[in-house]
């Protein structure tokens, strides 16, 4: 079978920088097996196969190089940006279903996507002590942050990591520690941030690293910006809203919006988003 792929930047600022992701249409014929297969082919972190669905506007999932996830912010921004520009889709809201459950993801008329994504759940915490020697930062620094080191899924189970302002370019992860790190915890990722100065665009930099599914870095990770809004609601007084850089250190800058809705002090609705650029295509016989 000749599969075509459309190659797509996410999160871009300004037509550059992103994250790149694969969007296979049409994928109801593709099994599991082949999907994977398409996605080694692409060799990006994930691609994403949209089918049609009988109760939601498409059934769409997402494939690394090494098996299926859950959920891929990036991919899904890749999905429906690429599907507006083509003209399959006006703007408008729209749903999907995912493995991370049935989500809404909204276009609006500049070409901006927005995905609902899970809403937050907390599966435990870590001391500095136990992250100290797995990311190469010494304990003391990373307390000096005064915030707690927690996993949160807002899709998928991310580390959150505060260092201090100065410590995120210095970062040289150990691909190997935190693989068995993150497979001996059931955790996706680390997904390290520092808080930006008052004054600055960005409310936070970011670096994501998940090695375990075979992505050493990733330049712009939409689920993990999820978790980190929710994270920053709950432990800063900042507002709901946010803005965040990721892929610096790649030479790769991406810009990821994020946001938070209350109802009480409870959080109810997680929105992230961003612009996509289509930079390709490919095909791909499985």
């Amino acid at each position: 079978m000749d599969t075509e792929v459309l190659l797509v930047n996410s999160f871009t600022a300004n037509g550059r920088g992103g994250n790149p992701a694969g969007v296979v249409l049409n994928a109801d014929k593709l099994s599991d097996t082949e999907k994977l297969k398409v996605a080694q082919a692409v060799g990006y972190s994930e691609t994403a196969f949209v089918s049609s669905d009988d109760e939601v506007d498409f059934e769409v999932s997402f494939f690394t190089t090494t098996n299926e996830v859950d959920f891929c912010g990036h991919a899904t921004l890749a999905t429906f940006s690429i599907m507006y520009q083509m003209g399959i889709l006006a703007a408008g809201d729209y749903v999907q279903r995912t493995k991370a459950g049935i989500l809404p993801v909204a276009i609006d008329t500049d070409g901006q996507v927005t995905m609902n994504l899970q809403l937050p759940v907390k599966s435990g915490s870590f001391s500095y002590q136990d992250i100290a020697a797995v990311i190469g930062i010494d304990r003391t620094i990373l307390a000096s942050t005064g915030l707690p080191i927690e996993v949160i899924s807002t899709g998928l189970a991310d580390l959150i990591i505060p260092v201090p302002v100065g410590q995120l370019d210095l970062i040289n992860p150990n691909d190997v520690a935190i693989a068995n790190f993150c497979q001996k915890h059931d955790i996706i990722g680390f997904h390290v941030f520092e808080l930006c100065a008052p004054g600055s665009p960005f409310t936070a930099s970011c670096r994501n690293f998940a090695p375990l599914f075979g992505i050493p870095e990733e330049s712009a990770t939409g689920s993990a910006s999820g978790a980190l809004a929710c994270y920053l609601a709950e432990h800063l007084p900042l507002d709901s809203e946010y803005i965040f850089e990721q892929g610096r250190a790649m030479d790769c800058a991406s810009v990821i919006t994020a946001s938070v809705g209350f109802q009480g002090s409870e959080i109810v609705r997680v929105n992230v988003g961003g612009i996509a650029n289509k930079i390709g295509s490919q095909q791909i016989f499985v």
